[in-house]
C-alpha cells in the first residue's frame, strides 16, 4: 500500500480544505488574515479515530457508494480505511475528492494544478490491498470544492457521507448533507449545535452525536499558528478537547438510558430568573424525580436518549419567542440566555423526561 500512497503524492495534488478560488489572472494580493485563518481551519483525523468510531456502523456500508468529499486522498484516514477494508465492509464504490489549492503560500508541499477525484471500486487481483492500477484518478474541471456542481453530481451518486469537513464551513456543508437526503458520519465542534442552521436538525432528531466526542489530536499543517507537538511519525498536531461526531444513523449508545440517581431539592435546582425551568449543571445531576423543564449544558447531547428525555428547545428558542411558555411574566430583562440570580448562564438546551419515564 505504500506504493499507492507515494503515487498519489506524485500524482494527486490536492488539499482538503477549500479556499474559495480567486478572480482571473493577474489575482489581487490575499487578506492580511487570510492565510492565518485558512491555516486554522485545517485538521487532519488520525486513523485510530477514524477506527474507533466507524466500528459501531460497519453493518450499514453494505452494497454503498461512500464519499470523502473533504479529503487528500494522500494523507486522509478516510481514504486509507475504506480503501483497505472495501471488501471486509463490502462496499460498492469509494470516492474521495478535494479542491484545488490556488494559495502558493498555504502549504506548499499540498499545492496543485488542478483538482482531482479518485474512485475505487475494489481489488481486481486478490492481494486485498488497493493498488494504483486499481485507483482511478480523474481530473475535476473546475476546483473541486465540495458545492462545486461537478462534486454535487458525485455527492448524487453517494449513499454515505464520511469526512471531516472545514469546521468555518460547517453548517453550509450539513444542510447540503440533508438536501441531498445523504446519510453521513461527519466530525464537527461540539459548539456548532447552537448554531441558528444546525440546532433545528437537532431538536427534531434529524442528527445526533455519534459515538465518540471530547478531547482528540489532530495532525495540522507544519505553520499551523497556534500550539502544537511533535508526533512519533514526524508530523505536527494540535489537542482540540471540544470536537464530536455527527450522524444521522441509529446507534446502540443513543438508546442507553442514564442512570439517575438524584432527587430534586430547592437549593440544588434554582429556578431561572427569566425562564420557568430549573438549572441542573451536569447531566449527572439530573434529578430522576422531577417532571417539569431542566436546562442542561449542551454536552448532554452527548448521552441524550430519546426514548428517556424530550427536547423542548433552547435558549435561542426562548429568544426567538418560539417558547413564550417558558418565559418568567415577571422578568423584564434580557432573553438572549437563561440567568440565574442576575448572572447569564453558558447556552443551555431545555429538556423533560418523558411520561413513560419513573
Amino acid at each position: 500500500m505504500a506504493s499507492v500512497f507515494a503515487f498519489l503524492r506524485k500524482k494527486v495534488c490536492c488539499n482538503e480544505v477549500y479556499h474559495p478560488p480567486p478572480p482571473p489572472p493577474p489575482p489581487p494580493p490575499p487578506p492580511p488574515n487570510a492565510a492565518k485563518n485558512s491555516k486554522k481551519d485545517e485538521f487532519y483525523t488520525q486513523r485510530t479515530d477514524v477506527e474507533k468510531e466507524l466500528r459501531h456502523y460497519e453493518h450499514h456500508f453494505k452494497g454503498k457508494v461512500v464519499y470523502c468529499n473533504c479529503d487528500d486522498p494522500r494523507i486522509s484516514a478516510f481514504f486509507h480505511y475504506f480503501s483497505h477494508k472495501f471488501q471486509q465492509l463490502r462496499l460498492k464504490k469509494l470516492i474521495a475528492a478535494c479542491y484545488k489549492n490556488k494559495s502558493p503560500d498555504l502549504f506548499s508541499r499540498h499545492d496543485s494544478q488542478q483538482a482531482i477525484y479518485l474512485e475505487y471500486k475494489g481489488d481486481t487481483n486478490d492481494n486485498k490491498v488497493p493498488d494504483v492500477e486499481e485507483i482511478g484518478v480523474k481530473n475535476f474541471k473546475g476546483d473541486g470544492d465540495f458545492r462545486s456542481p461537478e462534486s454535487i453530481e458525485l455527492l448524487k451518486q453517494s449513499d454515505i457521507v464520511v469526512t471531516n469537513p472545514p469546521f468555518s464551513l460547517f453548517r453550509e456543508y450539513v444542510l447540503q448533507l440533508i438536501e441531498y437526503e445523504k446519510k453521513f458520519l461527519i466530525i464537527g465542534n461540539l459548539n456548532a449545535v447552537a448554531y441558528k442552521e444546525i440546532w433545528p436538525l437537532i431538536k427534531t432528531n434529524r442528527m445526533w452525536m455519534g459515538w465518540n466526542s471530547g478531547s482528540r489530536k489532530y495532525a495540522v499543517p507544519d505553520d499551523y499558528p497556534k500550539k502544537t507537538t511533535i508526533g512519533e511519525d514526524g508530523r505536527r498536531y494540535t489537542q482540540l478537547g471540544n470536537t464530536c461526531w455527527y450522524t444521522n444513523f441509529d446507534h446502540a449508545k443513543r438508546h442507553e438510558e442514564i442512570i439517575l440517581y438524584r432527587k430534586y431539592n430547592l437549593h440544588d435546582y434554582p429556578q431561572y430568573d427569566n425562564y420557568n425551568a430549573i438549572e441542573v449543571g451536569k447531566t449527572k445531576d439530573i434529578p430522576m424525580d422531577y417532571k417539569d423543564v431542566m436546562g442542561v449544558p449542551i454536552t448532554f447531547l452527548e448521552k441524550y436518549n430519546p426514548d428517556q428525555f424530550e427536547i423542548i428547545g433552547s435558549d435561542y428558542d426562548v429568544k426567538e419567542g418560539l417558547l413564550p411558555e417558558l418565559v418568567n411574566p415577571k422578568w423584564e430583562g434580557k432573553l438572549d440566555r437563561a440567568y440565574l440570580n442576575g448572572k447569564r448562564i453558558y447556552a443551555r438546551l431545555l429538556i423533560k423526561k418523558r411520561s413513560h419515564n419513573p
